[in-house]
């Protein structure tokens, strides 16, 4: 059986930085790329670029924020946009509406998730309440599944916004020094229990310690300062994270002009 990849990365507007997501998939050779931030509606997504390289794709978004997708070369099922129960929002509790933060697809024989977690804005802010009600009822959802069926092969790829440990971040002073979102214990306990849960991070296990981030602000030159951020993560069922052969962070993806603020994380499957 050949090595499957899946890839997943926060591109912060797909139509802006078409160019370097087709030479990202025929560099890298990815099977499954789940992306995050396209900010664009089905109407202007690009849609060419994926089937040039022989790629399905499957996107929601609905304007020039948030908006998620899966495209894969080894086959795109039941689709699913929104996990079951997905919380919605509204500021001050008007007008809620449903942001398109989640799609699944099986690709092969893996069931995908593409998620862009909400950020949670402040520590006091509603949007906080909103991230961490986002999660447990998707941790609640995964749960059940896992319950179910304890060979899932299940992928929760994405932006989690979210910097489980000290390590993760470049200065952890400097974030509660100023009272930053992403290293708050509510926000680790969150993330914390989808490990409990069972599932399992490959790029931790491969890739332990400081200095593996993800992501680098656009300010204060925090890439070549080397300031970043680790907040995107697969967490893996245990049947599939079983099949893990390799895991990396495309840090090369960060550098040069018209680069996203994120870099893709690559799994190798066997």
């Amino acid at each position: 059986m050949e090595a499957v990849k899946i890839a997943t990365w926060n591109v912060n507007s797909l139509r802006a930085r078409a160019d370097r997501v087709e030479a990202f998939l025929e560099r890298s050779d990815v099977d499954v790329l789940a992306i995050q931030e396209t900010k664009c509606k089905d109407e202007n997504f690009p849609w060419e670029l994926f089937e040039r390289l022989d790629y399905e794709v499957a996107h929601f978004g609905f304007s020039q924020w948030n908006g998620v997708a899966i495209a894969s070369r080894v086959g795109l099922d039941d689709v699913e946009r929104t996990f079951p129960g997905q919380p919605t929002f509204g500021k001050g509790g008007k007008d809620p509406v449903q942001e398109a933060r989640a799609i699944g697809a099986t690709c092969g024989d893996v069931r995908v998730w593409s998620l862009y977690v909400p950020n949670g804005r402040g520590l006091q802010d509603e949007h906080m309440g909103y991230k961490l009600n986002w999660l447990d009822i998707l941790k609640n959802h995964t749960s059940e599944q896992l319950a179910q069926d304890p060979e899932l092969q299940l992928a929760l790829v994405g932006d989690w916004n979210i910097a489980p440990r000290d390590e993760d971040v470049w200065d952890i002073d400097f974030f509660r020094d100023n009272g930053m979102t992403h290293v708050s214990a509510p926000e680790r306990e969150a993330f914390q229990s989808f490990i409990d849960a069972g599932l399992q991070d490959p790029m931790r296990e491969r890739h332990p310690g400081p200095g593996v981030y993800t992501y680098w602000d656009y300010t204060q030159l925090r890439f070549p300062k080397k300031e970043g951020m680790r907040i995107d993560f697969e967490l893996l069922s245990p049947a599939l994270a079983n099949r893990v052969t390799d895991a990396q962070v495309d840090r090369d993806e960060r550098k040069g002009k018209g680069a996203s603020d994120h870099a893709p994380v690559i799994v190798t499957l066997d």
